[in-house]
C-alpha cells in the first residue's frame, strides 16, 4: 500500500509519533486484518517452540494475519546475544514468509521480522527494552493492514509463549462481533519446572489475579489483567492514544490503562496466551524477576493485600463514580468517614485543587464523569492500594486472604489446608479456582 493511500489518522499517527528508521524484512502479497508483534532477544529456542505452536492455528474466518518479529538489541549487548539473534533471523528468514500451517489456511498468515539488530540498525541504549520493542512493530505494522476491512487488530505475543489452537481465529471473531477496539487475552502460566519452580509461577499468578479480583470486588473500571503478552487493540485505538510507550518495563500497563481511559477494555476467554514460567533477566520487574525473586528467598511470598483495602476501595467508588457532583470538601469529608488513611491518601494527591481545576474546566456532568475515572485511573488505584498497606492495612497471609476475598465475591470455597503456606496442590486448586473467577 502507497504510503499517500493510508487513512488519514494513520498517516497523522506516522507523522506525530511513529518510529521509522527500521523496516519490515519482507514485501507481502497481501493486505492484513490481524497482526501479531513479538518482541525477541536472544529467543532462538523460545521462538523455535512458539512458531510450532503458530503452525497448528486452526483458522475458519477469511482473514489474513501477520506474524511479526522485532528482533532487537542494543550495541553494548554480549556478542553471544548479538549472535543468537543473528541465528534468530536466519531462523525465520528460511521460511520465506510462508508459516507453512498444517492445515489448509497456510495461505492465509505470513511470518517476518524487523531487524533492531545489526549493526547500524540496534536500539538506542537509552531506551532498548521491550516498550520501545513492541512500539517499533506496531508502529511499523499499521502500514501493512487491509484498511478495506472492518477491522485492524494489532496484537501483541512475546516470543517466549506459546498459544492455544485457536488463538488467531478467536482473536478476529471477537473484535468483530464485539466492536471490539481493546481486549485482554486469556493467560495461563504453564507449570513445567520443579515442584519450587512451579511454586514460584502458581504463587505469582495467584498474586496477579488476586489484585484483579478485588478490582472486580471493588467495581473498578481498571479491574483487567495487563500482560504484555496478551493484550490487543485496534489500529484505530492504537493511533488515537499515541502508540506504545517506549518503557523497558511495565509498559503493558501503562499501554492498557491509556487504552482504558478511551475504551473498555473487553476480555478474550476463548483463547489463551501460555506464557513462559521462567526466571529471566530481560526486564527490571514482572514475571521474570518475580520468580527469580521467590527461588532466591529474599522476602515472604506468601502475602497479599489487606482484603480490606478493597473494601475501602469500593466504598470510595460507590462515592465518587457516582452521577451526582459533590464539592471537594464533600468529597474529602466522605472519605474521611470511610477511612481516615483514604482521607490522607487524597490529600496526599492533592485532590483538593485537581478537583476544583477539573470542574473549572469541564463543561457539563458527562466531562466530569469522564474526568473522575481520567483521574482517578489505575495507577491512583495501585498506588492507593500501596497506600493502604504502608498505613495500617498490612499484607495478609495468601491463603486466608483469597478464602476471605473470595467470599466477597460470592465464592465459598471448600478447600481445605492445614498450615499457613499449604502445598503445591492446594494451592494449584487455588490458581484453578482464581482462572474461572477471574476470567
Amino acid at each position: 500500500m502507497k504510503h499517500s493511500d493510508l487513512p488519514k489518522y494513520i498517516l497523522s499517527y506516522k507523522e506525530k509519533f511513529a518510529l521509522d528508521q527500521w523496516e519490515i524484512a519482507h514485501s507481502f502479497d497481501c493486505r492484513f486484518n490481524l497482526i501479531v508483534v513479538i518482541p525477541a532477544i536472544d529467543e532462538l529456542k523460545g521462538t523455535k517452540i512458539l512458531i510450532e505452536s503458530l503452525q497448528n492455528q486452526k483458522i475458519n474466518s477469511d482473514f489474513n494475519a501477520l506474524i511479526l518479529f522485532v528482533v532487537n538489541n542494543h550495541d553494548n549487548h554480549s556478542e553471544e546475544i548479538k549472535n543468537s539473534n543473528h541465528e534468530l533471523i536466519n531462523y525465520i528468514d528460511s521460511f520465506k514468509t510462508n508459516l507453512n500451517m498444517s492445515s489448509a489456511s497456510d495461505r492465509k498468515v505470513r511470518l517476518s521480522y524487523i531487524d533492531a539488530s545489526s549493526k547500524g540498525k540496534t536500539l538506542p541504549q537509552k531506551d532498548a527494552g521491550v516498550g520501545l520493542a513492541r512500539k517499533i512493530g506496531m508502529d511499523l505494522a499499521l502500514s501493512q493492514f487491509d484498511f478495506s476491512s472492518s477491522k485492524q487488530i494489532l496484537v501483541c505475543l512475546d516470543a517466549d509463549c506459546t498459544v492455544s489452537p485457536t488463538y488467531f481465529e478467536e482473536i478476529y471473531k471477537y473484535f468483530l462481533a464485539n466492536d471490539c477496539h481493546a481486549a485482554s487475552i486469556r493467560f495461563e502460566h504453564p507449570l513445567v519446572g520443579t515442584d519450587e519452580e512451579n511454586k514460584a509461577i502458581v504463587n505469582y499468578e495467584i498474586f496477579l489475579r488476586y489484585y484483579v479480583l478485588g478490582l472486580k470486588f471493588a467495581s473498578s473500571s481498571f479491574a483487567f489483567f495487563t500482560i504484555g503478552s496478551s493484550m490487543a487493540c485496534s489500529a484505530e485505538a492504537y493511533t488515537k492514544i499515541g502508540g506504545m510507550n517506549k518503557k523497558k518495563a511495565a509498559e503493558d500497563f501503562y499501554f492498557l490503562e491509556k487504552l482504558s481511559k478511551n475504551y473498555k477494555v473487553h476480555e478474550i476467554s476463548k483463547c489463551a496466551v501460555y506464557p513462559s514460567s521462567r526466571g529471566s533477566w530481560r526486564v527490571p520487574f514482572g514475571t521474570g524477576q518475580r520468580v527469580n525473586r521467590f527461588l532466591k528467598y529474599e522476602r515472604n511470598e506468601y502475602l497479599l493485600y489487606n482484603p480490606n483495602s478493597f473494601e475501602i476501595l469500593k466504598q470510595w467508588l460507590q462515592i465518587f463514580m457516582a452521577g451526582d457532583v459533590k464539592s471537594e470538601i464533600e468529597y474529602l469529608e466522605s472519605a474521611n468517614s470511610i477511612s481516615p488513611v483514604l482521607y490522607e491518601y487524597l490529600v496526599a494527591n492533592n485532590f483538593a485543587s485537581e478537583w476544583k481545576r477539573i470542574l473549572d474546566n469541564s463543561k457539563g456532568v458527562n466531562q466530569i464523569q469522564k474526568q473522575k475515572s481520567l483521574w482517578f485511573d489505575g495507577f491512583k488505584t495501585l498506588k492507593f492500594v500501596h497506600y493502604l498497606r504502608d498505613n495500617g492495612f498490612q499484607q495478609v497471609g495468601m491463603f486466608h486472604a483469597l478464602d476471605i476475598m473470595l467470599k466477597k465475591y460470592g465464592y465459598h470455597t471448600s478447600i481445605k489446608y492445614n498450615s499457613e503456606i499449604p502445598d503445591l496442590e492446594t494451592q494449584l486448586k487455588y490458581l484453578i479456582l482464581l482462572r474461572d473467577v477471574c476470567r
